[in-house]
């Protein structure tokens, strides 16, 4: 049974779990007061009121659902974060994924995330930073005219994110930087130019986009990850070939999100230290 506890504890326990839960989200007042629909006035003192004072129930619900987590967990009276919504519906889903990653399934759950943190681990190096060249060897094999389809939303996702307010973190094997500089392995084939090309257009992206998108690079050898993209706390998707395994639960999506904070905190290669990176890269790509 749950511990009885007075209004100022039960308040101070409120700010805590609300402050808890918005930093695991990757949110902020800002992104809160907007899905709440309240001054961000309201959510500041919420979270800063020494009293004992709690606020009303429809403001301690709105908070909850928009922090992904339950009302009762919040005050104190359970254990257990997961909404209502998590616990009875089904947390776990199926969607066909095209070969493409720019597709408007994904494209739609960033949008759904949106004020909110997106993390991402791609299978290559990330569509929206590929060039144009890079996008047509890649796709137009496979996709034939609807490449285009592809190399048109990659853009549309890149102009989303120059206006999104989310912050989008991306962590990209060393190896696959390392791999596509040289041309070997699956980037065999690609031309000097227009590797050259894609390393100053990730140059150009990374140091202009920055701080809001931040790309790092971790080592393989020392850790691994799947393919996968962590939105808020609303969702995580895996991708898996050719479906997205998608997690709604508040526990799943929790784990993803340590696991890719991990991927970013024993990073090879740091989001600030990457424009370096990359120089140093096409120098190599010049020179062969």
């Amino acid at each position: 049974m749950p511990q009885i506890l007075d209004k100022r504890r039960r308040a101070a326990l409120l700010r805590a779990r609300l402050s808890e839960a918005m930093a695991r989200a990757g949110s902020n007042q800002t992104a809160l007061a907007r899905a709440v629909g309240v001054d961000r006035s309201t959510v500041s003192q919420l979270l800063k009121d020494e009293g004992a004072r709690l606020p009303n129930a429809h403001l301690v619900g709105a908070c909850a659902q928009a922090a992904g987590v339950s009302s009762d967990w919040l005050l104190g009276l359970s254990e257990r974060p997961e909404s209502a919504a998590d616990l009875l519906a089904t947390s776990t889903t199926l969607t066909r994924a095209p070969r493409a990653l720019v597709d408007e399934t994904i494209f739609r759950w960033h949008q759904e995330a949106e004020g909110y943190k997106i993390r991402h681990v791609p299978t290559t190096l990330p569509d929206i930073l590929k060039t144009r060249a890079v996008l047509e060897w890649e796709y137009g094999p496979h996709l034939g005219r609807t490449a285009e389809q592809a190399i048109n939303a990659s853009a549309d996702r890149l102009d989303w994110l120059r206006v999104s307010r989310s912050d989008f973190e991306i962590a990209v094997p060393l190896h696959e930087l390392d791999s596509f500089a040289a041309g070997e392995g699956y980037y065999r084939g690609v031309p000097q130019p227009v590797r050259l090309e894609q390393l100053d257009r990730m140059i150009a992206l990374v140091e202009g986009l920055y701080p809001r998108l931040r790309v790092y690079l971790f080592d393989a050898r020392r850790l691994f990850s799947a393919p996968v993209t962590v939105m808020g706390p609303r969702m995580a998707v895996l991708y898996v070939g050719q479906s997205y395994l998608a997690f709604r639960d508040t526990e799943r999506v929790t784990a993803f999100t340590a696991h890719f904070d991990h991927l970013v905190k024993e990073a090879a290669v740091s989001s600030r230290a990457l424009p370096q990176y990359l120089h140093r890269l096409r120098g190599t790509v010049a020179q062969g």
